[in-house]
């Protein structure tokens, strides 16, 4: 009997780390010069950047609260079941077998939890799936193994990404393997709908800060949203498992201002509309 209620409490408080340490991911770490991405040893989210990844951040922050507090009170419990209930302490055990309160309680208090969540989860997922009118639409399609992107209000703007290797020029100025020949361009506080789509293998378009995250399937149209709140250069990468070059498909988003934003749009359309502009090339290692 006492083996049985070590390995419990053990348990039970490796349970309780566990459930500390992982609240702990709720808090966001903040970027630098204007470099959004992970930082090596970080456990939490990034810095949100987008209205939806701050929900997310806030739920995810009560579902922490939620979940100690339950690990808290079920230890509390045991531990006062384990010395109060013991065969030492009660030699003639209790002939008990209902408890009409205690019943009601068990029921009713678990229905409330769950109104608790579900409330701020159900809002968060209508905002995620509900677009607002666009100001900007993207579409990003997925390929083994790059991404390609087309600005649909302008038809010259298609282009390829690519990850940056260590020979290519500026491969050092972004993250390990978060880097690409070239990148998403968008305006600050706009709403940007992201249309994305596959040409073999599912793939998925994820941008952590903004809380974007959507797969990209073959023969289907996928759409998801974000609205960036603050500028600089977004980094992701895709999220499904898509063959051997998975973890080589970075995703460059930089938010410039909306004057920034214009002037790239007519640099763009002659960039891309240039006989030698980067779209669908048939690169070596993609293929």
């Amino acid at each position: 009997m006492f083996k049985k209620t070590y390995l419990m409490i053990v348990t039970l408080i490796i349970t309780f780390i566990g459930t500390g340490f992982a609240s702990a991911q709720g808090r966001v770490h903040p970027a630098s010069d204007g470099i959004h991405s992970a930082a090596p040893g970080q456990l939490g989210f990034m810095q949100a950047a987008s209205p939806i990844m701050e929900e997310t951040i806030a739920f995810h922050n009560l579902l922490m609260w939620i979940i100690t507090a339950i690990t808290i009170f079920v230890t509390v419990i045991l531990l006062y079941i384990f010395v109060k209930f013991n065969a030492k302490a009660n030699p003639v055990a209790s002939k008990t077998t209902h408890n009409t309160l205690l019943e009601i309680v068990w029921t009713t208090v678990p229905i409330l939890i769950l109104v608790v969540i579900a409330i701020p989860s159900f809002r968060l997922l209508y905002n995620q799936d509900v677009i607002p009118e666009a100001d900007v639409t993207i579409k990003a399609i997925g390929n083994q193994w790059y991404w390609s992107y087309e600005y649909p209000d302008y038809e010259e703007i298609m282009f390829d990404a690519v990850m940056l290797t260590e020979e290519d020029e500026g491969y050092k100025d972004h993250p390990r393997l978060l880097g690409a020949d070239e990148r998403v361009v968008v305006p600050v506080n706009k709403v940007i709908r992201v249309q994305v789509t596959a040409t073999d293998v599912i793939h998925a378009w994820t941008i952590p800060a903004f809380g974007a995250k959507i797969d990209a399937v073959p023969g289907k149209l996928n759409e998801t949203w974000f609205k960036a709140t603050k500028e600089g250069m977004y980094y992701g990468q895709c999220s499904e498992l898509c063959g051997i070059r998975h973890g080589f498909m970075p995703i460059m988003v930089e938010v410039v201002s909306q004057e920034r934003y214009e002037a790239w749009l007519e640099e763009a359309k002659v960039k891309y509309a240039s006989l030698d502009a980067p779209r669908t090339q048939q690169f070596a290692f993609a293929q």
